[in-house]
C-alpha cells in the first residue's frame, strides 16, 4: 500500500491497453454473508522466449513461487479507500477471499506481505492446505509483518533469519550517541496511512530517519524431490515514502548485503550452491534508485551514475527478464503502479519458465480501484514458475 499522510499518491505510471491475456483469467462466485464476492484467480503462462524452455522431469524440475501484498486490515478503512464498496472492506468478507486466491494459485512458496492476523487467523488457515510457516512482526507497535509459507511435503526449512531494518539506525551511531538517539526517536505507531513520517521525530535525525519499523525473512530450503537442491528466499517490505529514497536504498543495500552473508552462510554449512530469490512489496516503481540498485549486477542492468558501486550479487526481474514488468501491481484511482518484485539470481541453476498473468488496465474486474469483490488487496499477486537445472 503506497499512502502519503492519508492521501493516495498520484499515478506516475500509464495505464495499458486490453490485452488477450484477458480471457485467460477465471472468475468464480463466492458467497461472504451479506455481499457475494467473484474472486479472480490468475493463472501461471509459460514464457514466449524462444530461448527459455520447459524442463522434463529427467533433466530437473519446477516449483512456484508467489509473492502478494495481501493489505493488512489494520489499514483497511473507507477514509483511505472510499472508492472502494464498504461491505468488501470487511475482514469477514475479506479474509475468505485472501486464503480462497492463495490456495487457487496452489504454489510451493507464498511470500506474504502486510500480513497481520497471522497468529490469529492466517496460520492455522493457510497451512490447512499443507504448508509450514515462518513469520516476522514489524518493529514498534505495527500489526502486520512478511510471512513465508511453503509446502512442508516437498521443502524442508533448514535455517532462518529474519531482518529489521532499524538496525540501520545502529550501525551509524556509535555507543555513545545511541542511547541519546534513541530517547529522542518515539515508537511509531500502527497508522501510517493517515500520519506522516515527520510526525515521529526530527527527519534530519539519522536514528529517527531510519527508524522506519521495516522488516524482512530470509530462510535457505532443501528440496525433499526428485533430489535436493537448496534454495535461499527472502520476503521484505521496504519503506514506502517517495520523499525518503534515501531511506529505501538504505534498506535496499542493507537487505543484499544481509542475503549475501546468508547465502555464503548457507553455502559454507551445508556444501551447496544455493539458487536466491528474493521478493516482496518494495514500494519503488521500475527505474527509480532502488529497482536499479537491486538490478545494476544482473545482465540486463544498463549502467548507471546511481549504481556506480559493486552489488553483492546479479539479479534479475522475473517479469522483465521474461515479459517485461508490468504496468502495474497496485491499482487505485490516486495510484497505478509496479511496486512488487521477484527477483532471482541467474547464474545458479534456476530460470523462469512462466510467471503469473496480471490483468490490463481495461479489465473490468479492476473498475473503480482496488480493493474490490474481485480483488481484496490494492496489490495484485505475482509469481513465477523456476525451472531447476538437475546439474545445479
Amino acid at each position: 500500500m503506497l499512502l502519503k499522510s492519508g492521501v493516495v499518491l498520484l499515478s506516475r505510471i500509464p495505464l495499458i491497453s486490453s490485452s488477450s491475456r484477458q480471457s485467460k483469467i477465471c472468475m468464480k462466485r463466492m458467497s461472504t454473508g451479506t455481499s457475494t464476492a467473484t474472486p479472480v484467480y490468475p493463472k501461471f503462462v509459460p514464457v514466449e522466449q524462444k530461448e527459455i524452455t520447459s524442463v522434463s522431469e529427467s533433466d530437473g524440475f519446477t516449483f512456484r513461487l508467489v509473492s502478494y501484498n495481501i493489505l493488512a486490515q489494520a489499514y483497511v478503512k473507507s477514509s483511505v479507500f472510499p472508492h472502494s464498496p464498504s461491505p468488501c472492506l470487511k475482514w469477514k468478507a475479506r479474509s475468505p477471499v485472501i486464503l480462497d486466491v492463495l490456495k487457487s494459485l496452489d504454489a510451493d512458496i507464498l511470500c506474504l506481505q502486510e500480513l497481520d492476523e497471522y497468529d490469529k487467523f492466517y496460520k492455522e488457515k493457510i497451512e490447512q492446505n499443507d504448508y509450514s510457516s515462518i513469520y516476522i512482526k514489524r518493529s514498534g507497535r505495527k500489526l502486520d509483518g512478511c510471512g513465508i509459507f511453503y509446502k512442508h511435503k516437498r521443502l524442508e526449512l533448514v535455517t532462518e533469519e529474519r531482518i529489521d531494518y532499524n538496525d540501520l539506525a545502529n550501525l551509524i551511531l556509535d555507543d555513545s550517541s545511541r542511547l541519546e538517539q534513541k530517547e529522542r526517536a518515539p515508537e511509531t505507531d500502527n497508522k501510517e496511512e493517515v500520519t506522516s513520517p515527520r510526525d515521529h521525530g526530527d527527519p534530519n535525525d539519522p536514528y529517527v530517519r531510519l527508524k522506519r519499523d521495516c522488516v524482512g525473512i530470509m530462510a535457505a530450503f532443501k528440496f525433499k524431490y526428485p533430489y535436493q537442491h537448496y534454495v535461499i528466499v527472502t520476503n521484505t517490505h521496504i519503506y514506502w515514502d517517495p520523499e525518503w529514497a534515501d531511506v529505501k536504498l538504505a534498506q535496499a543495500k542493507y537487505l543484499l548485503s544481509r542475503v549475501a552473508r546468508f547465502k555464503k552462510t548457507v553455502s559454507e554449512k551445508y556444501e551447496c550452491t544455493p539458487s536466491v530469490l528474493i521478493a516482496g512489496d518494495f514500494n519503488s516503481v521500475p527505474g527509480d534508485k532502488v529497482y536499479q540498485y537491486l538490478v545494476s549486477g544482473g545482465p540486463m542492468s544498463e549502467p548507471s551514475p546511481e549504481c556506480s558501486e559493486d552489488v553483492p550479487m546479479p539479479l534479475c526481474s522475473v517479469y522483465a527478464h521474461t515479459r517485461g514488468e508490468p504496468k502495474f501491481t497496485n491499482y487505485t484511482p490516486g495510484f497505478t503502479g509496479t511496486l512488487d518484485y521477484i527477483l532471482f539470481s541467474p547464474s545458479e541453476g534456476i530460470e523462469p519458465v512462466g510467471y503469473l498473468e496480471l490483468p490490463d488496465a481495461e479489465s473490468p474486474d479492476l473498475k473503480g480501484g482496488l480493493p474490490n469483490y474481485y480483488h481484496p488487496s490494492d496489490h495484485l499477486p505475482i509469481g513465477a514458475e523456476f525451472a531447476v537445472h538437475k546439474d545445479s
